[in-house]
């Protein structure tokens, strides 16, 4: 009688566990894995913007940015090298950026 009991029991179990999916597959590949725990490339580019944008000493109207597999590029102008390496510095604080490559151009320099 009781192995019949605990039969049931993983039978109601895998039940109710494949119900909790809300009848959508979960497909879990290897590159899902890897970016699962890492934010998408969109919203990093977002908050590095938004970081740029909200900085007093950046003219970040001037400064594009785009990200790939959470390296984040930034180009177009900057005032001074000290506004490049202050966007720079910026940039990589952000949550998600694994590295900041800059193509900025200092006019003059």
């Amino acid at each position: 009688m009781a192995p019949k009991s605990i039969v049931l029991s993983c039978l109601a179990l895998v039940a109710v566990s494949a119900c909790a999916g809300g009848g959508q597959a979960v497909r879990s590949t290897p590159a899902a894995a890897a970016t699962s725990g890492s934010m998408d490339d969109a919203t990093i580019t977002a908050r590095v913007k938004a970081v740029l944008l909200n900085d007093r000493q950046v003219a970040a109207t001037k400064i594009e940015v785009s990200t790939s597999a959470g390296v984040v590029t930034l180009s177009g102008e900057a005032k001074s090298k000290a506004d490049e390496a202050r966007a720079i510095e910026l940039a990589r604080q952000v949550t998600g950026v694994r590295d900041v490559k800059s193509t900025l151009v200092v006019p003059g320099s």
